[in-house]
């Protein structure tokens, strides 16, 4: 048996248990996901999608951001736009996990020629209203960069609380209308 000095000894003990602390920590980290690290849930509700003829504008009962006018004004744009460019771009009002979600996909036949932007304020309604999901077949037409400038001009907590939804919702789809090319 070795004997060790006191000061020694400590040491040791101390290094031993900061190094089973840190491995520990790590393996914690790693089976264990965190609140802060988890990304929402899946949603699959297609019972949410609307009945009867398809539409391109869905707004959910409890987050109805467009007026019935401008919802109809917008399924009419953006018949226009898939007729004239074949691009199909679709908008999606939510307040998650109130969503269709990944129902959409099929309700809509998204594509690589495909845009959903969906419209939701997130849990603490202090986020940005804008998301987009965008085909692969659109990158060379409109990259990435164009989505982020997007975002970052009309879907700030700033822009939607001083203008209103609506005008964030509108003015983006404007803006995309106006950007493909015929």
């Amino acid at each position: 048996m070795v004997l060790l000095s006191h000061r020694v000894a400590v040491a040791w003990e101390t290094r031993t248990s900061r190094r089973d602390a840190l491995i520990g920590g790590a393996l914690a980290l790693c089976s264990v996901p965190s609140a802060a690290l988890a990304r929402p849930e899946g949603v699959n509700k297609p019972e949410l999608l609307p009945k009867g003829e398809k539409v391109n504008v869905i707004q959910m009962a409890e987050q109805r951001f467009l007026t019935s006018g401008q919802e109809s004004a917008l399924n009419k744009q953006l018949a226009k736009l898939q007729e004239q460019t074949g691009v199909k771009l679709r908008v999606l009002c939510q307040a998650y996990p109130n969503t269709p979600g990944l129902a959409i996909k099929d309700y809509w036949k998204v594509d690589d020629k495909t845009v959903v932007l969906i419209a939701d304020k997130g849990l603490k309604g202090t986020s940005n209203i804008l998301n987009f999901n965008v085909g692969d077949g659109l990158a060379d037409v409109l990259p990435t960069p164009f989505w982020t400038r997007l975002q970052g001009r009309f879907g700030t907590s700033r822009y939607w609380r001083d203008k209103g939804e609506d005008v964030a919702i509108t003015n983006a789809v404007e803006a995309i209308t106006c950007t493909v090319p015929a």
